[in-house]
C-alpha cells in the first residue's frame, strides 16, 4: 500500500471539483431562461398588456426630457444626431396577422435589448446629469416596468409556447465612450424605443389581450 502524504487527498479532490465545475454543461441541461419557471398567474397576459400601454404612454415624455437634458446640438439637430438606424435595436416585423408565439418572441427581443440599453443610459446620465431628478426617475421607472415585462414574457414563452431559448441582441456598452458619444447613443436608442413601443401598443395588444 502506497503512502499518501497528508493533505494530498483534499488537494486532489479540490482539483477534481474544479475540473468538473469547468466542464461544459450537458446538452439536455434545462435552459436558464426557463429554470424554476412554473405555471403563469391567471392575469399575466392582461398585466403584460397594461405594462405595454404604460410604456407607450410615457416613452415620448422620457425621450423629450432626455433631449432637454443633453442640450445642444442634440435638441437642434435631432434627425442628424439621433438617427435610430445607428443602433442595434432589434427589428420588429410582426403584425396583427402574426402568430402569438412570434409576437411574444419579438417582444422579448425588444425588451431584453431595451433593458440592457437603459442600464447604460441610466449610468451615463447619473454621471453626466446627476441633478436631473425627473430624467433619472423616469429612467428608473422605465427600467422597472421593462423588467416586469421581461418576467411576464418569459413565463408566457416557457409555459404557454414551450420556447426555452431566444436569441437576443444587446446594444454597445458606453463604457470608454466620450461624453458626446454617450449622449448620442442614448438619444438614438430612446428615439427608436418610442417608435417600437408605439407599434407594440397599436398592433400587438389585441393578441396580448387574447393570450
Amino acid at each position: 500500500m502506497k503512502f499518501i502524504p497528508a493533505g494530498v487527498v483534499p488537494l486532489l479532490l479540490m482539483i477534481h471539483c474544479r475540473l468538473v465545475v469547468g466542464k461544459a454543461l450537458p446538452v439536455n441541461t434545462p435552459s436558464p431562461m426557463c429554470e424554476n419557471m412554473h405555471v403563469c398567474k391567471p392575469n399575466v397576459a392582461e398585466q403584460t398588456r397594461k405594462l405595454v400601454v404604460l410604456l407607450n404612454a410615457t416613452a415620448q415624455d422620457l425621450f423629450s426630457i432626455y433631449l432637454d437634458c443633453q442640450g445642444d446640438p442634440f435638441s437642434s439637430h435631432l434627425d442628424e444626431l439621433c438617427n435610430a438606424n445607428g443602433t442595434n435595436f432589434p427589428d420588429f416585423h410582426v403584425n396583427r396577422t402574426s402568430h402569438k408565439k412570434e409576437i411574444m418572441v419579438a417582444l422579448y427581443k425588444v425588451f431584453a435589448f431595451l433593458n440592457a440599453s437603459l442600464g447604460n443610459i441610466t449610468r451615463d446620465q447619473e454621471e453626466l446629469n446627476p441633478t436631473a431628478k425627473e430624467l433619472l426617475e423616469r429612467l428608473h421607472n422605465t427600467t422597472k416596468t421593462t423588467r416586469g415585462l421581461i418576467s411576464n414574457l418569459t413565463c408566457l414563452l416557457c409555459t404557454n409556447y414551450k420556447v426555452s431559448q431566444v436569441d437576443v441582441t444587446y446594444g454597445k456598452s458606453s463604457k470608454g465612450m466620450n461624453v458626446f458619444k454617450k449622449k448620442q447613443q442614448g438619444c438614438q436608442v430612446l428615439r427608436r424605443y418610442v417608435q417600437v413601443i408605439s407599434q407594440a401598443a397599436q398592433v400587438l395588444l389585441p393578441h396580448l389581450s387574447q393570450a
